[in-house]
């Protein structure tokens, strides 16, 4: 896994103007069956695919965490929303609440989250290639190519099995 990961970010970028291309035709004229498509894509690889042996996405990125997230986690803790956000959290740019430091946290050595049963919502869904209406979030998913092998091969598979 650690050579696909050193590798995975030269692929993203080899395959990025294809990629971005086949996106646009995919926002203009999704296939009627495109949702079926991903998440019968989705399920495969991710049959295949054991996270806790990569865990990359928690190594390099970080999630953004809702009120939601944050009151449940909060409440895991038994911390107040605040002093969760206090000791964890900080704002991005973009006024998102974002942990203050990568890798996360809540990542133990052998790539088990500590917070699973209660993790932000941004981590149960990543890398969201099971997402409805997934030609919506292609911006996105050009990202995540970079940082998860599972998502990159989705995407190489989506291209061959979508014709555009």
């Amino acid at each position: 896994m650690d050579k696909v990961l050193k590798q995975l970010p030269q692929w993203a970028s080899d395959k990025k103007a294809e990629n971005k291309k086949f996106f646009a035709k995919l926002r203009k004229k999704p296939p009627k069956n495109l949702d079926y498509v991903m998440q019968e894509l989705h399920e495969t690889e991710f049959d295949r695919t054991d996270c806790l042996t990569c865990a990359n996405c928690c190594k390099t990125t970080g999630p953004l965490f809702t009120n939601a997230d944050i009151e449940r986690i909060a409440k895991h803790f038994r911390m107040k929303p605040q002093q969760f956000i206090d000791a964890y959290l900080q704002i991005d740019d973009e006024n998102d609440y974002v942990l203050q430091e990568v890798p996360c946290t809540f990542l133990d050595a052998d790539n088990y989250c500590a917070i699973y049963d209660v993790r932000p919502k941004a981590c149960r869904e990543f890398p969201h290639t099971d997402r409805k209406k997934f030609q919506q979030i292609s911006h996105l998913t050009l990202k995540n190519v970079a940082i998860c092998p599972a998502a990159f091969n989705i995407v190489e598979e989506m291209k061959k099995r979508i014709s555009l």
